[in-house]
């Protein structure tokens, strides 16, 4: 974070220096307090107590993913190795979480845990390089977070890395369980469309990832979830159009609503998240919606 100044306007222009919190639990109770508006995520359980160690913070997120938050104490903390014991350990353990799912939050939200893209995100004031290039060659859901504090009134959180992983396999359970339901998978409607629908999806795909490389593609079992630190483009697949759900007011866009542009889909049911909906059915319907794209990008 060395090339970012921050700077107070109020009256005589000044440069404001990060300070440090006075014990990094405090940087730990002001995320699990804010952890939905943060990372959109919400809090769980603060040291969550496993065999061997405890977990600093669990959550689950709008995807309905595990989440293990680890905080970074010490330079010599390694923090990502204990992300992937606790990650490990998680996902031999899944009926633990689903039970602490249930005490918090009920039945109905924990019938909804999808186990394919479970994350790690280690905060910390700082990471090296080597960070970084280890947890890429992972192919794990590693996010690195870093943080700087200005004030009382401040705190920046900047992600570092977008991580390239793919779906985890299901257990036979819950496989089993899937294909119970009338819902096809997100792998299964993309391989039944026509090939024309598929190349314009890989088209939206490969423009979304090109905004930026602190876009990450998520790969569930109903939608694919495109995110910088929290969803901002989710996308469907049907026999005949894409759907994109997107992180939009769509209160800001009455224009593109009496067009047929866009859908205010916030009272109606969808998979991903995101509040406005886009049907595309061929290229030009693309084109036409790029622009609602880069601002979920630029404003999320």
């Amino acid at each position: 974070m060395g090339d970012i100044n921050l700077f107070s306007l109020n009256g005589q222009v000044v440069q404001l220096s990060p300070t440090a919190f006075h014990l990094e639990r405090e940087l730990q109770v002001l995320v699990e307090k804010n952890m939905s508006t943060f990372f959109g995520v919400t809090f769980l359980q603060s040291e969550f107590s496993i065999p061997n160690g405890r977990i600093d913070s669990l959550g689950i997120d709008e995807n309905y993913c595990p989440v293990i938050f680890e905080y970074k104490r010490s330079q010599n903390e390694n923090v990502i190795n204990q992300g992937l014991f606790y990650l490990d350990w998680l996902m031999d353990h899944k009926a633990e979480f689903k039970l602490l799912v249930i005490e918090k939050l009920g039945m109905d939200i924990a019938n909804k845990i999808d186990w394919s893209i479970p994350c790690v995100i280690c905060i910390a004031s700082d990471f090296t390089k080597f960070d970084e290039h280890a947890v890429n060659q992972m192919q794990k859901n590693i996010r690195l977070i870093k943080y700087k504090k200005f004030g009382n009134g401040l705190i920046l959180f900047e992600q570092i890395n977008a991580p390239d992983v793919k779906p985890i396999s299901e257990s036979n359970g819950d496989t089993q369980q899937t294909k119970k339901t009338a819902d096809k998978t997100f792998a299964e409607q993309l391989a039944g469309t026509s090939s024309e629908l598929r190349e314009i999806y890989y088209e939206i795909r490969d423009y979304i990832l090109s905004l930026g490389d602190d876009v990450s593609e998520n790969q569930l079992k109903l939608y694919c979830a495109y995110k910088k630190i929290r969803n901002i483009v989710c996308v469907e697949v049907r026999q005949k159009s894409i759907l994109l759900y997107m992180r939009l007011n769509p209160d800001n866009f009455p224009e593109e609503q009496s067009k047929g542009i866009l859908r205010d889909v916030r009272n109606v049911g969808h998979w991903g998240t995101g509040e406005a909906e886009a049907t595309i059915k061929n290229a030009k319907d693309f084109e036409s919606i790029k622009y609602l794209v880069d601002i979920c990008y630029n404003e999320n």
